[in-house]
């Protein structure tokens, strides 16, 4: 993944290295949290992406205020899906 930056105003600023790479890292995290919040890669993908944990990964969702369930679920999908989950078990 290459980030790559067109506005001329950002690239003629000269910035220690240090600052560059935290600069790019949360770049990097903004847009993998995006990616993740879309739906098109998982907690898991985005650790391995960020190079942390899914544990970790769940922590910066929440720094980012995204929720770590699929909203987009009715009430209705829930129940059936605990109701094949019990027939599962049973």
């Amino acid at each position: 993944m290459a980030f790559k930056i067109s506005d001329e105003q950002l690239e003629n600023i000269k910035l220690p290295i240090e600052v560059q790479q935290k600069a790019l890292q949360k770049a990097k995290e903004a847009y993998v949290m995006t990616l993740l919040e879309a739906g098109e890669i998982t907690s898991g993908r985005a650790g391995k992406i960020l190079g942390v944990s899914r544990l970790q990964v769940i922590e910066i969702m929440k720094q980012w205020g995204i929720s770590i369930f699929d909203d987009s679920q009715t009430l209705e999908d829930l129940a059936q899906e605990v109701e094949q989950a019990e027939f599962k078990l049973n």
